[in-house]
């Protein structure tokens, strides 16, 4: 008897990302006839709705993947070292949303509007990139593919959604506290597991992710890796500075390029961007038109604005990148995967 659809599972289905899986999922009318919810012990037990009927979520282990077509995994690194090679053996095709297979020369890093051909070769697991680097190569791969690209420099302004559901509690209850004249002790930015932490409400933290040992941060040096190799750019020249904002969803970014073409125009780079795959150009000075973060919540577009020319380099500009980190920057992106393996063909 042949299948009306596919057995999907979700892990870390109870998180901010995973809810927005399986929203998305439904969203999308993706063809799932069996949908797998699956979490730490300590979320299993709890039921999430899809397509108005409720399903339990399971604790996740090996055989719960049993039968399993394609597993979108968002339950950190941890998690995802352990159990996606598990769903693998077991003939399911993971997508994974954590960093943790992201730079293995062996898996393919992917945004389908930039590389979709390297779902080819992968052998089993596809890495979904950060949320941050996703928007802006979304943004600069029409822009390459049209002038070249030399450089790029980046500061990004983070919303705390993108530290979870925990980041956000954090933000309602300090500025909460602020405006009421009440003390608070903060407890889990800029990272959780650190010594220290600091103040998000009316704040900006100019560290996200754990420092390495050249003064970047991780999430800098994943803007910075993951670029490279999703744009199939070894040699690309970029820098980023990543900066947590008291926003609860949708990232924004601030981004110098460089491109190898002489005498562009910002109206060519407009035009570009216009009819870019997944861009929306959001661009009038004269009306006040550019993209923001409360306006792109929900949707599953990168907005573009503010491109201007340098003023000093003939071949630079500036452009100010926004999208729904929870979707473009995660969930859609993952559930996009999904997609481009069944428009190639490439599950069984």
């Amino acid at each position: 008897m042949e299948r009306k659809g596919l057995h999907v599972a979700v892990v870390g289905a109870t998180g901010a990302v995973g809810q927005q899986m399986i929203q998305t999922l439904e969203n999308r009318n993706f063809p799932v006839e069996t949908l797998t919810l699956l979490s730490s012990e300590r979320s299993a037990g709890k039921k999430e709705m899809f397509k108005g009927e409720e399903i339990k979520v399971q604790v996740a282990k090996p055989e719960s993947f049993e039968g399993v077509d394609i597993a979108l995994f968002s339950a950190g690194g941890a998690v995802s070292k352990v159990l996606a090679p598990e769903a693998v053996k077991r003939g399911a095709i993971v997508v994974d949303n954590t960093s943790a297979f992201r730079m293995d020369e062996n898996v393919p890093l992917v945004v389908p509007e930039v590389n979709e051909d390297d779902l080819k070769w992968h052998n089993g697991i596809i890495a979904n990139p950060n949320c941050s680097t996703i928007q802006m190569v979304v943004a600069l791969e029409p822009i390459r593919q049209a002038f070249g690209l030399k450089k790029v420099i980046v500061s990004t302004y983070q919303a705390v959604s993108g530290a979870g559901a925990q980041a956000i509690e954090e933000l309602k209850a300090q500025a909460k506290a602020i405006l009421e004249g009440e003390p608070f002790t903060p407890e889990i930015l800029p990272v959780k597991s650190d010594r220290k932490h600091y103040q998000i409400a009316f704040n900006a933290i100019p560290q996200i992710d754990k420092f390495q040992d050249n003064g970047f941060t991780f999430e800098e040096m994943k803007m910075i890796n993951e670029t490279k190799k999703i744009m199939h750019m070894p040699e690309l020249e970029i820098a980023a500075t990543c900066v947590r904002i008291p926003v609860m969803t949708g990232h924004s970014e601030s981004v110098y390029i460089e491109v190898e073409k002489e005498g562009i125009s910002a109206e060519d780079i407009k035009n570009v961007l216009k009819d870019a795959p997944g861009v929306v150009l959001q661009d009038d000075p004269s009306e006040q038109l550019y993209p923001m973060p409360a306006d792109c919540v929900g949707k599953n577009e990168v907005f573009v604005g503010r491109i201007r020319k340098d003023l000093d380099r003939d071949n630079a500009f500036h452009l100010w990148i926004v999208s729904d980190n929870l979707l473009k920057g995660a969930a859609w992106n993952s559930v996009q995967i999904a997609e481009s393996l069944l428009k190639l063909g490439l599950v069984k």
